[in-house]
């Protein structure tokens, strides 16, 4: 991509260089902080602003966060305005609001000043490289409480090309991060798929073998089908024992100081679909295994997220304990460990199924214990495990492959906008014919 044919000092360090004929003008000069409460009983649109997707409807997002009881007093937001959420800013918790409606008053509403292209400086303010002069100019005694009051934030220099350059800028972005917005959804349908090839291939192995001709017979479970003939039909409580999890006293920090591996379900979340976990975050002592629920897990236990989150599957490696959120199964001498945690893997939906609760969901020690289980002989269960090894490793290596080039787009765009709004390329459509001087 080409880049303009005459530059200048910006004045600011870490933009450098920009556009000879683009200004550098306060946020003050081009916007003003706008205060204008609703009236009372109004039913103005309630909007939100979020890091990871700007500005929406709190309806469209009923699941974050609380709903605010009334909106009376809120500020009334025109579409145009920018929302800045004055303690995350330094995050990206900014946006250009395309809707009217209301908004908390713990945020700024910012509106132009003069003519200028809004959506530009959507781009801008959420390109990444403004976090950290917001971070710089916000104030607060610590991280955490940190804020970026509009005197502050008014300060802050933004680069200002002409307002049809801006609207060039804007359409040429839209157009390519649409079209690199499409390769990655493409990117995730195909990770998708093979998710689901994946999870396909582990319950016909766990279900059904591996020999297609074998001959079958009634498993005597409806969700199960038929199981091979030689195969036998069992419930987890005649082939492992389950036992739950807990958690010390927060507020005895000496429990916290220890050895021993303490798993929680972010923990194996964290793992994305590793079939091992080696360590935890937290470890606790043995005082603390003491005067909790929990109790020390022999390695090669298998660790069930039984709550909230249901269904992620591991194997431990190391003695280990678990909070409350976990079913954890000792496999006995028929049950190969990693039979079992593939198995579960295949009826996860059922496992969420099974889940109750109000608060949130969860599946019963009660309710896991009476769960049927396909038995194979151990030597074919040593099989089937060696074959989904293979394969699901084959699968998950293409995951991987897809998931880096998601992530290699998604940098790709971020690198391409900041390098656009701050004028190190070129998109105008007819370019002058000048002598390129940098």
């Amino acid at each position: 991509m080409r880049r303009y044919p005459q530059y200048k000092e910006s004045g600011v360090e870490w933009i450098a260089k920009i556009p000879k004929h683009w200004e550098m003008i306060n946020t003050k000069y081009l916007f003003r902080l706008v205060t204008e409460p609703a009236p009372k009983n109004n039913n103005y649109e309630l909007l939100s602003i979020y890091t990871d997707i700007g500005v929406k409807p709190r309806k469209e997002l009923a699941e974050r966060g609380n709903r605010a009881t009334t909106t009376d007093g809120y500020w009334l937001v025109k579409k145009g305005d920018f929302i800045v959420n004055k303690l995350l800013a330094w995050m990206g918790a900014i946006g250009l609001s395309n809707h009217e409606g209301v908004t908390s008053p713990a945020y700024d509403i910012l509106r132009k000043i003069r003519p200028l292209n809004e959506r530009f400086y959507e781009y801008l303010f959420r390109c990444g490289l403004y976090f950290i002069e917001f971070k710089k100019w916000s104030r607060g005694i610590m991280e955490v409480r940190l804020r970026l009051y509009f005197d502050q934030f008014g300060q802050i220099p933004l680069v200002f090309p002409p307002v049809e350059e801006q609207d060039n800028i804007v359409d040429f972005l839209d157009r390519k991060t649409e079209q690199i917005d499409e390769l990655i959804r493409i990117k995730e349908q195909r990770i998708e798929l093979l998710q689901e090839q994946r999870t396909v291939l582990i319950n016909q192995a766990v279900t059904k073998g591996l020999d297609p001709n074998v001959e079958m017979k009634p498993s005597g479970v409806e969700w199960i089908g038929d199981i091979p003939t030689h195969w036998e039909a069992k419930r987890l409580r005649h082939v492992s024992t389950i036992f739950k999890g807990g958690t010390p006293k927060r507020n005895v920090d000496r429990y916290f100081q220890g050895n021993l591996p303490w798993a929680r379900p972010v923990d194996i979340t964290a793992l994305q679909g590793a079939l091992y976990i080696h360590d935890t975050e937290i470890h606790i002592s043995e005082e603390a295994l003491g005067n909790s629920g929990a109790r020390l897990l022999p390695p090669g236990t298998v660790l069930l997220t039984s709550r909230a989150t249901i269904g992620e599957t591991a194997i431990t490696t190391v003695p280990m304990a678990t909070n409350q959120g976990f079913a954890n199964f000792v496999c006995n001498e028929v049950l190969l460990n990693i039979y079992l945690a593939y198995y579960l893997r295949a009826i996860k939906d059922l496992l969420i199924s099974l889940g109750s609760g109000t608060t949130f969901l969860e599946v019963t020690k009660g309710t896991l214990v009476g769960i049927g289980i396909p038995l194979p002989p151990l030597s074919e269960q040593k099989q089937i495990v060696n074959f989904l090894s293979r394969k699901t490793g084959q699968i998950d290596e293409l995951i991987t492959i897809e998931g880096r080039k998601i992530e290699l787009l998604r940098e790709y765009r971020q690198s391409l906008i900041s390098e656009v709004v701050t004028g190190k390329i070129d998109v105008r459509i007819d370019t002058p014919d000048e002598s390129s001087e940098v």
